[in-house]
């Protein structure tokens, strides 16, 4: 990891906008602003303040680090797709870093787990990829109750994470979606 690298990281794949700020080779700050919904319109002025609070611009940024999920399907969508779009108006790297990997990073010998509906947990054990089990064949998961290490854990992740060959930041679907895409054919389009 370069030492010049200052990285800003977000994530809204839970009832939150967080952010954190990493520069100096360390996270300087968190930011974690509750939200069940919203945060579309909250997000880029969340950012642009916190930002400005640290005596940062755009311009400063090196690249950026992104919460892929699992998590709401929508908060997920909302934080990719604005670091893609940040990534390619500023001409930096955005990282996609799951919750699994980050709390890996923090507890790297335990199996981190992540909440899903109806009694069930995403869970990944070291070195396995993540899956949907119930919870209760997973009891010594390890989950995060504070969203300011859970971001500060994605920035770290993000800013040691090699740019070159890291692939553009998606969604984290563990399972397929509840909704079907519609059967019929679709119009078409005239030019």
């Amino acid at each position: 990891m370069p030492s010049d690298t200052t990285l800003l990281a977000f994530d809204t794949s839970a009832a939150h906008c967080a952010a954190a700020l990493f520069c100096d080779g360390r996270v300087v700050a968190t930011q974690v602003d509750a939200m069940a919904r919203g945060q579309a319109e909250h997000l880029m002025p969340m950012l642009e303040g916190f930002l400005g609070q640290h005596a940062k611009t755009w311009a400063d940024l090196t690249r950026i680090g992104v919460g892929i999920g699992p998590g709401n399907f929508t908060g997920i969508r909302i934080s990719v797709s604005a670091a893609r779009g940040l990534a390619l108006g500023l001409g930096i790297p955005a990282i996609g870093v799951s919750t699994l990997d980050a709390l890996q990073h923090l507890h790297p010998n335990a199996t981190s787990a992540v909440t899903a509906p109806r009694d069930m947990i995403y869970a990944q054990a070291p070195g396995a990829a993540p899956t949907l089990v119930a919870a209760s064949d997973a009891p010594d998961a390890i989950f995060s109750d504070d969203p300011h290490v859970l971001i500060a854990a994605m920035a770290e992740v993000a800013a040691r994470t090699d740019a070159q060959s890291a692939p553009r930041p998606k969604p984290l679907y563990i399972k397929p979606a509840d909704a079907a895409p519609a059967r019929d054919t679709a119009p078409v389009i005239l030019s």
